[in-house]
């Protein structure tokens, strides 16, 4: 039977050792992480929260990742994450598993065994289907399906390296395994949402048949299981292929638009409504953004005013359609097209934001536009820029869009720019942490909002 440690008091010398002894290796190898959260902050502390063996020779793993304190409207907070890892344990490497190598132990329990990614190695990641596919406990791990799941076993694991903030499987060609990395308590939104939108009949989001979660130390989802769409390619790619070929995408972003008009209404049936936006909170949020961002990017500081004007118009204008459960993050590489159909996939939202705001109701012109802001991220991936291309996938999205859902994102301007901006913002935080070579794309739009009108 799998056995929990909880390094954490009352606990045994052995096993605080146990944690120790990795908590060493992983304080240097765990910010190299593509999704490691806090790249640009120091680990001031690293805890291992709890460590379960799921199987022999792998051990599952939530820890806490620490950072200097941070100044907060409410005072100083000192701010921190939750990760979770699966971490395999060898006494000899296989030269297949050398990029998973987190690295050797030399002392404790573990002494002498190579530490890596489990999720690497093909073994691992078949045992962990089979987890799925019996569904029970592991101490404080908990799996799950669907009543109508019939998973077979034997699926070839497939790790995919796209970049990304999860991680995921693809089993065999027939299903995906996404590994959420940084923790949160709850439910995350891309175990609800689909499992939601399934029970309305949505056909255009994959539905949920398996999963996992954790009731110790936090009650949190750590992964779910969807079908996965072989022949399907996703819309980030496609637009480039677009854009390299020279052809026109309005029709793609026609059908795009309608598609999520589609989701949004069943979303609006799945989850309670919450009237009418509150634009005074929305705009209080998107200011408390703007002034955290320009903190951190002293390139946003010229154009404060301008950015905040645009905020501001939101007063005493049209608050557009009622508050709604949305996608969050929406953007062309959350949505797939396989044949002559559109689906959207990722509901987990922005990473980066609190789970608690990330399930709240929020306009559904936040998701608008995050796929306008997507097209001109497409658009500047060639050279010369194409500022007609994306303007004419940015239309027909609208058109498409309004067609299905009986308002045109068009006629709310002031609403569209605050958001369009609000997103712009953000992308200037992220690229500045994680790509510092793309920064300039979202500061060209920067440039663009800053003016009213633009």
């Amino acid at each position: 039977m799998p056995k929990t440690i909880t390094p954490r008091p009352p606990v045994t010398s052995g096993t605080a050792r146990s944690a120790a002894s990795l908590t060493e290796l992983l304080r240097e190898w765990l910010p190299a992480q593509r999704w490691f959260a806090g790249k640009d902050r120091p680990v001031t502390d690293l805890s291992v929260l709890s460590m379960t063996e799921l199987f022999p020779g792998c051990l599952h793993l939530l820890v806490h990742a620490s950072h200097a304190p941070v100044p907060t409207p409410g005072g100083t907070q000192p701010p921190g994450d939750c990760y979770q890892l699966l971490l395999g344990m060898r006494r000899d490497l296989a030269p297949r598993l050398e990029r998973a190598f987190v690295g050797r132990v030399e002392e404790g329990p573990f002494a002498g065994l190579a530490v890596y990614d489990a999720l690497h190695d093909p073994r691992s990641a078949h045992l962990l289907l089979e987890r799925l596919r019996q569904p029970g406990t592991a101490g404080p791990l908990r799996f799950e399906a669907t009543d109508t799941a019939r998973l077979p076993g034997a699926l070839p694991p497939r790790l995919l390296d796209a970049e990304q903030s999860n991680s995921s499987i693809v089993y065999g060609d027939a299903y995906i395994l996404k590994l959420f990395r940084r923790i949160q308590p709850g439910v995350n939104p891309d175990l609800e949402v689909p499992g939601a939108l399934a029970a309305q009949g949505c056909a255009r989001v994959p539905a949920p048949v398996a999963w996992f979660s954790t009731s110790a130390p936090l009650r949190a989802t750590l992964g779910v299981l969807q079908p996965f769409l072989p022949d399907a390619s996703d819309g980030w790619t496609l637009a480039l292929d677009a854009l390299a070929r020279g052809d026109d995408f309005t029709a793609e972003a026609r059908e795009l638009g309608r598609t999520m008009a589609e989701v949004h209404l069943a979303l609006a049936e799945a989850f309670e409504p919450a009237g009418p936006d509150q634009l005074g909170r929305t705009v209080d949020d998107m200011c408390a953004q703007l002034e955290a961002a320009t903190r951190s990017v002293p390139q946003l500081r010229p154009f404060g005013p301008g950015l905040r004007a645009a905020f501001g118009a939101l007063a005493g204008c049209d608050s557009g359609p009622p508050a709604q459960r949305i996608h969050g993050d929406l953007h062309l590489g959350q949505v797939l097209r396989a044949g002559r159909e559109w689906f959207v996939i990722d509901f987990e939202g922005e990473p980066s934001r609190p789970l608690s705001e990330r399930t709240a109701p929020q306009s559904p012109v936040r998701d608008v536009a995050g796929m306008l802001r997507s097209f001109d991220y497409a658009a500047r991936q060639r050279r010369p820029w194409r500022p007609e291309w994306a303007r004419r996938c940015r239309e027909a999205f609208c058109a498409g869009y309004a067609a299905r859902a009986g308002w045109d994102p068009r006629k709310k301007h002031a609403l569209l720019r605050a958001h369009e901006t609000d997103r712009a913002v953000y992308e200037v935080l992220y690229e500045a942490r994680h790509r510092p070579d793309w920064l300039p794309v979202p500061m060209a739009a920067i440039e663009r909002l800053a003016v009213w009108g633009g």
